[in-house]
């Protein structure tokens, strides 16, 4: 209680603006209502507003919800009363004369008057809907409130308990779609009718639930599906009709499917594949098929063109065609095949089009694969300028070269170039500068492979292997030179849209410090925790991560993200060490090729959750932990390996990687530019994300968060995790945010204030009561800008 009371305090500045701020704030916010200038007899329409009614206990929350999309009329926006893209239409007048006025309107929005409100065909929208929700008896009435310059409309529904599905049935008499010519070929398919009946307790239709529209649009949607995956082609849902007898004393209704009488004979009848075309270098201007290009069969597929001009080896792009000879027609092969094609990375466009077969027999498709390919060589170069939190800026430059088919395999190689120039202008280590040169080359290939044989799967995504090697040499200037060797073996693959998998059976990383000047000798000196973290440099092991993300699922209320990964190194050195009847010790660590190899394993998990509002707006929510535990042949963890807090993505009130660990107070007095990272990490994020004007959005948002050390790491700095103490030694931040956000690119900048402090004494750590904007040395101090690319989560 005593901290809302400080709070209270702080903010409470609007009594000190006096009676004329008052007045003139008063004045403002009539100006910006935007309804001075509204035409003679007209009022401002200010929205609707909906009202249930009923003797019943029934689900208000979820008919509203259902209703409230009856407004198409929607009122002009409003925040806090205020109208000003209303004001900025109106007072740019009628007929706007200047340029600026002009600009005005442009920025503005048209006034939405009552007289463009209909509210009788609304009500009678609101009762289609209704009755859509099982409410088969509704009936809506509204009510017009007028007041001095605006109006808006009341509707009142009387509504009753939605009628219930009693029974459904399937009056589908059994039909053989099989000709007598291909009969004897097919005869063991079963007949349409046994289909549907053989999966309808997969149904959407359940006896006793309530009745509504959508779940039997579902149903029939749901049931096509069903039908094209048994090769009913030309089977459409449209065929399909539901028939409801209801009993208005029981409000119950009961079902019966059947088919219309108007289907086609072929909607009846079971589709193969017969032959299958594939061109890999159609043009857009061609022809579907063109039947003068000559021709090669490869395992019963026919491909277009001379095989010396065919990019990839056509058995290549087989393996991503699951369309077979003879085959019945599946949709769900049709979609893994379009989708395998496209994810490939080799082709701008892929088209499946099918036609009947000309062949004697009936029931046969003809399959045309047309495929556009990109250019196989492409090279991007760009230029950026880097500014950190932690006041480091400079150019940043990357190049890089990509050939789509390397070895005619579809195989991706990417040579990469990437170059930095880094100086701290201000701050304790002014003059401070560093650069990097970054070569790398990635070779992927579009399948798993491994020495043994895998069976392939029925995903619609290509998996990817993929061999990296690179070098990273950084120089820290009157410092030190460092390099670092990196090769990753991996697979990155999907089960579906939602989820991803990467796992690198083989990580392998080598780290060496060369040219250490004094300064730097003397700062690892004073550090022990940094020097011994500096000393382990042979990294050797594997890792795995998994991925799941719902916000690729578009007008998805509420999307969650989670992305989970494993990491371990050194045990299989430290096995044979054992083997050899030789084990590790931490005070007299073994080496390989002269340097010391790590041991350890880490875990982390990043939970996301996203709550979307109906105008965009969202609030945003994340959690982060992770615990990473260094033994065997180490006794801390490699630098480049800890968990770092601070930052843009992070917790935004503090600078870059400058948290922790546990209470330690980081600064260039004891550290350098030398950040301490930690062996625990836990973070909390939450954001409120709205739009301010158009690809202009705006952001609040509250960080908490630090890293800690493990009881068992040698080091003394700071306190290290546990479970009693370590909320007392959380940092907390809050700060706004503007966000330019025009789809494929977000630029943010975050201004951010600490709230707490972990490095204060117990009982100080709290420092609300200490804000003060007018003073500048607590801005120089307190204020954090961060500048950044893309959301912070």
């Amino acid at each position: 209680m005593k901290l809302k009371s400080k709070i209270v305090s702080k903010i409470n500045f609007i009594p000190l603006l006096g009676s004329w701020g008052g007045i003139l704030f008063i004045l403002l916010l009539a100006a910006c209502s935007g309804t001075k200038h509204l035409p003679a007899g007209e009022k401002l329409y200010t929205g609707a507003e909906i009202k249930l009614e009923s003797s019943e206990k029934v689900n208000k929350r979820f008919i509203k919800t259902a209703v409230n999309e009856s407004f198409r009329t929607e009122p002009n926006k409003s925040y806090f009363g205020m109208r000003p893209q209303l004001w900025l239409y109106m007072a740019a007048g009628e007929n706007p004369d200047s340029k600026f006025k002009k600009w005005l309107r442009k920025r503005g929005e048209a006034p939405v008057l009552m007289s463009n409100v209909n509210p009788r065909a609304t009500a009678a929208v609101i009762d289609a809907r209704l009755f859509n929700l099982g409410i088969f008896d509704s009936y809506t009435e509204f009510k017009i409130v007028e007041k001095k310059s605006t109006a808006s409309v009341i509707y009142s529904s009387h509504v009753h308990k939605p009628y219930i599905f009693k029974d459904f049935v399937y009056n589908i008499s059994p039909l053989n779609p099989l000709s007598p010519e291909i009969g004897t070929q097919q005869g063991n398919l079963k007949s349409l009718s046994d289909v549907i009946l053989s999966d309808k307790g997969n149904s959407f239709i359940k006896t006793g639930e309530d009745y509504n529209l959508d779940i039997l649009k579902a149903e029939r949607i749901r049931i096509d599906a069903l039908l094209k995956n048994k090769g009913y082609f030309y089977f459409n849902p449209d065929y399909l009709l539901f028939k409801a007898d209801t009993s208005t004393i029981h409000h119950t209704i009961s079902l019966e499917l059947t088919l219309k009488d108007s289907i086609s004979a072929n909607a009846l009848a079971v589709y193969r594949i017969n032959k299958v075309f594939i061109d890999q270098n159609y043009s857009l201007k061609e022809e579907a098929r063109d039947s003068t290009k000559d021709t090669l069969m490869v395992q019963n597929t026919i491909f277009l063109g001379k095989e010396s001009e065919m990019n990839i080896h056509p058995k290549v792009i087989l393996r991503s065609v699951y369309l077979r000879k003879h085959e019945i027609y599946s949709r769900e092969n049709h979609n893994i095949t379009l989708n395998r094609l496209m994810s490939m990375g080799n082709f701008k466009f892929v088209q499946l089009k099918f036609s009947d077969s000309d062949t004697t027999a009936s029931g046969y498709l003809d399959a045309t694969i047309l495929l556009t390919p990109m250019t196989n060589h492409t090279f991007r170069a760009e230029l950026d300028l880097v500014s950190k939190s932690n006041n480091y800026t400079g150019p940043r430059m990357n190049l890089s070269l990509l050939n789509r088919n390397t070895f005619k395999g579809a195989e991706l190689l990417n040579l990469a170039l990437a170059g930095s120039f880094e100086a701290q202008l201000s701050g304790a280590n002014k003059n401070l500068f560093s650069y990097s040169v970054n070569p790398q080359i990635d070779l992927t290939f579009p399948r798993f492979l491994v020495p043994f044989n895998i069976k392939p799967s029925n995903s619609i995504y290509v998996p990817k292997t993929t061999f990296s090697l690179s070098y990273n040499f950084l120089k820290r200037v009157n410092y030190f030179d460092m390099s670092v060797f990196q090769f990753t073996y991996g697979f990155k693959w999907k089960t579906n849209i939602r989820t991803e998998h990467e796992f690198n059976p083989i990580s392998i990383g080598n780290t060496s410090v060369s040219n250490e000047s004094t300064l730097f000798t003397a700062l690892l000196a004073a550090n022990p925790f940094l020097k011994k973290s500096y000393e382990e440099q042979f990294i050797a092991g594997g890792n795995y991560s998994f991925t799941y993300n719902e916000q690729v699922i578009a007008q998805k209320k509420i999307q969650y993200f989670l992305h989970f990964t494993a990491e371990t190194a050194g045990n299989l050195f430290s096995l044979a060490e054992l083997v050899a009847g030789n084990k590790p010790k931490q005070d007299n660590p073994s080496t390989i090729a002269g340097s010391i190899y790590s041991q350890y394993a880490k875990l982390s998990v990043d939970g996301r959750a996203y709550y979307n509002f109906k105008d965009d707006n969202k609030i945003a929510l994340r959690v982060f932990a992770g615990v990473a535990n260094s033994y065997g042949n180490s006794s801390t963890l490699p630098y480049s390996k800890q968990f770092f807090s601070g930052g843009p993505n992070s917790i935004r009130a503090f600078r870059i990687n400058s948290l922790g660990p546990g209470t330690y107070l980081q600064n260039a007095a004891n550290t350098g530019f030398l950040q301490l990272g930690g062996d625990i990490k836990l973070e909390t994020n939450a954001e409120y994300r709205f739009g301010i004007y158009r690809f202009l959005k705006g952001a609040l948002f509250v960080d908490a968060g630090n890293v800690w050390l493990q009881k068992s790491n040698p080091s003394t700095i700071g306190t290290p995790f546990a479970f009693s103490g370590f909320m007392n030694e959380l940092a907390v931040g809050a700060g706004i945010g503007l966000r330019v956000d025009v789809s494929f690119f977000a630029l943010r900048f975050d201004v951010a204030m600490p709230l707490r402090k972990p490095w204060l004494e117990d009982n100080h750590r709290w420092v609300i009561n200490q804000i003060n904007f007018g003073n500048s040395i607590w801005r120089r101090d307190n204020l954090v800008l961060n500048i950044a690319i893309g959301y912070p989560f």
